[in-house]
């Protein structure tokens, strides 16, 4: 029981959930402070629409390409700008991928930002849009200013702080103090930020600092979890009760979120507040991190009892290529995560995972289906073709 399941969930969370977070939250950050500058220049300079759509799809998640779609569905970008955004994107598969092996993960996103622009450039230089002519959609998402638009400054950080403690008022200095009776204003920030986040988030976020305490040092082999719970916890093992726990505890977000992810539609994929971004991290680890258990579990469970180890699917060879392209037509993260978990236990070669990275399209696929579904669906089918070139070519190369 232990090592058919408790483990590979404890490896869930401790090996992937905790370095998501680790990743996600200067990630998430970055993208709260700069995203809107990123999203403008896409509109400011429609010649390098595909070289700034594939960039932003460098960070792990789908929240730069969803970006990217709902400027497509304004009509700010041209149709190649939306398919190198796609190409480019390794969506949540790209958060399991980095936490195992990040030298790989970042020649993989070089060899997919190359990709993408090519494929955007060629689709643009022949003229493919299905959606010419169409009115723009209005509203679709907003996560990028109008075209001739900046975007709003933020707030200098007195004011923020100002406009976010109650009960202060300005001194004559300029500085906030606290009005009669207040408290304490910082004590009063943190309070407000608390609220803000929420207790299941802020609950998840402790436990991965705790987490990371005792993964960091497991992960580097400078310690042996189970002596130290022999030596100081009874007998029981931190990695695995931590592990253990923090899946629980991810589930229970996931369910409450409507099994999504938190960038799966333009009005999320850009933080608003910092407490925004740990709420959105926070939802990133629990959606990664389950779907890495379903892979963990079900792949130790199916070892165990069938003595399968992966050698038996046709994921070798031009088979392997052809499966991986087509598996990358399924919209959003789930089975791309389970793809790439496959991967790292050694159960398909880099050409089958290239093949599934390029064809695949994470979360983007979904708002545009509604917003231009012939464009999304021709995307589709356009990403499959570079997946069997680039795919193929590695394996003769291998």
């Amino acid at each position: 029981m232990i090592e058919l399941v408790i483990r590979p969930m404890a490896d869930a969370f401790m090996q992937v959930g905790v370095f998501v977070a680790l990743l996600a939250v200067p990630f998430g950050w970055a993208r709260y402070r700069w995203g809107p500058r990123f999203d403008a220049a896409l509109e400011r300079h429609r010649g390098w629409g595909p070289v700034v759509a594939a960039l932003l799809t460098v960070p792990p998640g789908c929240g730069g390409a969803i970006v990217v779609m709902a400027v497509y569905a304004r009509g700010a970008v041209s149709y190649g700008a939306a398919v190198a955004a796609l190409v480019a994107t390794t969506g949540d598969a790209a958060w399991v991928l980095l936490a195992a092996d990040p030298v790989l993960t970042l020649q993989l996103k070089v060899l997919l930002v190359v990709t993408g622009v090519t494929t955007g450039y060629l689709v643009d230089l022949l003229g493919i849009d299905p959606a010419q002519g169409l009115r723009p959609v209005p509203g679709s998402g907003s996560a990028a200013p109008r075209s001739g638009t900046s975007p709003v400054p933020a707030a200098p950080a007195g004011v923020a702080l100002r406009e976010a403690v109650p009960g202060t008022v300005r001194a004559q200095a300029g500085g906030p103090v606290p009005a009669p009776g207040a408290g304490s204003p910082v004590a009063a920030l943190g309070v407000r930020a608390w609220q803000e986040l929420g207790v299941l988030p802020g609950a998840l976020w402790l436990l991965l600092g705790a987490g990371l305490l005792v993964s960091m040092p497991v992960t580097f082999q400078l310690l042996d979890p189970a002596a130290v719970g022999d030596e100081l916890l009874g007998g029981a093992d931190p990695y695995l009760a931590l592990g253990a726990v923090g899946t629980a505890l991810c589930l229970v977000g996931f369910l409450r979120d409507g099994c999504q992810v938190a960038d799966d539609d333009p009005d999320t994929a850009s933080p608003s507040s910092m407490a925004q971004v740990l709420r959105q991290g926070g939802r990133e680890v629990a959606f990664v991190t389950m779907w890495v258990t379903v892979a963990y579990v079900a792949w130790a469970l199916l070892s165990a009892t069938t003595g399968f180890d992966g050698s038996q699917l046709p994921l070798f060879g031009v088979a392997g290529v052809l499966v991986g392209a087509l598996v990358g037509l399924v919209p959003g993260c789930a089975l791309q995560i389970v793809f790439a978990g496959i991967f790292l236990s050694g159960g398909m070669p880099l050409s089958t995972l290239v093949a599934n990275s390029i064809s695949q399209d994470g979360d983007a696929l979904i708002p545009l289906l509604a917003l231009r579904r012939r464009s999304a669906l021709l995307a589709a089918v356009i990403t499959t073709l570079p997946a069997l070139v680039v795919g193929g070519a590695l394996l003769l190369l291998d």
